[in-house]
């Protein structure tokens, strides 16, 4: 696999950043795709960026469609209609610059590959896709129409994650030997919902896998080899999952994702020189216990007023700038997650209907 490369701080992650709301250039006018959880969250974080526009929402429901318009103060609500899907219209729509995907995970190439033929910016929630041929698909969509492409992978963007990466790279751990991340919530079991549905890339593994794997890929890079081990229940949904990453060096991580049981959601970075813990929620730690051996511990202490706010500025600065990828969310490290996502789901028996592709 490529190499992870930890690249300094983005912009928007410094200490002695602005707010990620402030206007960082030209507005762009936003399209969202899906009115689901996570678009509301996210929605809401967009229309507090000062150089944003809410100017498109798509879903299959004309109710739903006009009322999240409502609700959040959208220009144009698109829905499906006997000529094509609510999705289709809004990347269509002249007035939108970049679209948010937020769909299920089975539909983020469709929805993707839609935005970029028509010229649209893209931003696409993880897991990036379901597999790795259509993240490649994308990628090079992308880059032969020169537009901005990237996996909304907001942990790698808040400050406390990066103030990790500054203590690794300081050498104050040492040589970083091991990491062990867990994530986990017991999800109640509805076969027609997101995270139980085999149709919509339901499962443990692309719904959080990412989050204990980003404090792994930063604090050691992309592994040597993988071994993986799981569950799936009687629909072909993997409950939970537990990855062991090796490296040529010797060193080792060990991951948890669950869907049946609730976990401390911690990290721990362990090394020659100390250790250090990110509190819960791993994906957004508000503290940072450094323990070095033999000295005094310290708990480092972060603000978490803005949550998605961080990747959304990244996404706004780089479209700003002309850019068509994050040097901090990379399209090579999107698709060797992927890759490594095959990985492991080969070993767990793990198919989606879109393998079939």
């Amino acid at each position: 696999m490529t190499p992870f490369t930890r690249l300094p701080l983005p912009p928007c992650a410094r200490p002695d950043a602005p707010s990620p709301l402030a206007a960082t250039g030209s507005p762009l006018c936003w399209g969202v795709a899906a009115t689901g959880g996570i678009a509301g969250t996210v929605t809401k974080e967009i229309a507090q960026l000062e150089d944003a526009v809410l100017q498109a929402v798509s879903s299959r429901s004309e109710e739903k469609a006009r009322a999240f318009a409502a609700t959040h103060g959208f220009e144009s609500a698109y829905y499906d209609d006997d000529d094509a899907t609510g999705y289709q219209h809004m990347v269509n729509d002249p007035l939108v610059d970049v679209v948010y995907v937020a769909t299920p995970h089975a539909q983020h190439y469709e929805v993707a590959r839609a935005a970029l033929s028509a010229g649209k910016h893209v931003l696409c929630e993880k897991a990036f896709t379901v597999n790795a041929r259509e993240a490649e698909e994308l990628i090079e969509l992308a880059r032969s129409r020169g537009l901005f492409l990237m996996e909304a992978t907001w942990t790698r963007f808040v400050p406390s994650v990066n103030r990790a990466w500054e203590i690794i790279d300081s050498g104050e751990l040492g040589d970083i030997q091991w990491v062990q991340a867990d994530i986990g919530f017991p999800a109640e079991y509805n076969p027609t919902a997101r995270l139980w549905d085999p149709a919509a890339g339901g499962g443990a593994l692309l719904d959080l896998t990412v989050y204990p794997l980003t404090w792994a890929l930063g604090a050691l890079g992309f592994p040597s080899s993988v071994t993986a081990s799981g569950s799936l229940n009687d629909d072909g949904v993997d409950t939970q999952n537990a990855l062991i990453l090796n490296y040529a060096t010797g060193a080792q991580a060990q991951l948890t994702s669950s869907l049946l049981a609730a976990g401390p959601g911690v990290a721990t970075i362990s090394g020659s020189k100390g250790w250090l813990r990110a509190s819960a929620s791993l994906h957004h730690p508000t503290e940072l216990l450094i323990q070095p051996v033999g000295g005094e511990a310290r708990i480092e202490t972060f603000d978490r007023s803005f949550n998605f706010a961080y990747e959304l500025r990244e996404t706004t600065r780089c479209i700003q700038e002309g850019l068509v990828e994050s040097p901090t969310m990379s399209w090579a490290d999107s698709l060797n997650t992927m890759r490594l996502f095959d990985g492991v789901r080969a070993q767990l028996g793990l198919r989606y209907a879109n393998d079939n592709g």
